[in-house]
């Protein structure tokens, strides 16, 4: 699937998909990666090292610092797939280095699937064996 880059990298790793957006300030523990919003579908999972696929960021711009807080803390996904990336995390992935990818349809994926990024030319690549 082609995409529009908005943090060059590559990456390949298992996909966490949320079918909800994310807010991560407040949403996502910095400090471990697990997603502690209350009754979100993802919620007790990690995305330490995983693709983390959601549809967009939600909240505060405080989100910015907490994915550049899981970069510093080792844990944070292994990249970043939107439909639609705004500007919380597109400053975040920035600041972080994280590979990151929007305008993709994220409904062809599902969680468990290998997934391979290459945001440098904006590809996403869904492996199913």
């Amino acid at each position: 699937m082609k995409g529009r880059t908005i943090s060059p990298g590559k990456a390949d790793g298992e996909a966490l998909v949320s079918r909800e957006p994310i807010g991560f300030y407040g949403g996502v523990d910095p400090k471990t990666g697990e997603v502690i919003e209350k009754s979100h579908e993802l919620e007790g999972r990690n995305v330490s090292g995983k693709i983390l696929v959601f549809p967009c960021g939600k909240g505060s711009t405080a989100g910015s610092y907490v994915i550049y807080g899981l970069k510093k803390n080792g844990v944070a996904p292994a990249a970043i797939v939107n439909r639609e990336t705004e500007t919380i995390v597109a400053t975040g992935v920035i600041l972080a280095g994280i590979p990151c990818v929007d305008g993709i349809d994220i409904e062809k994926i599902k969680t468990g699937d290998r997934l391979i990024v290459d945001a440098d030319k904006g590809i996403v690549e869904v492996k199913r064996e």
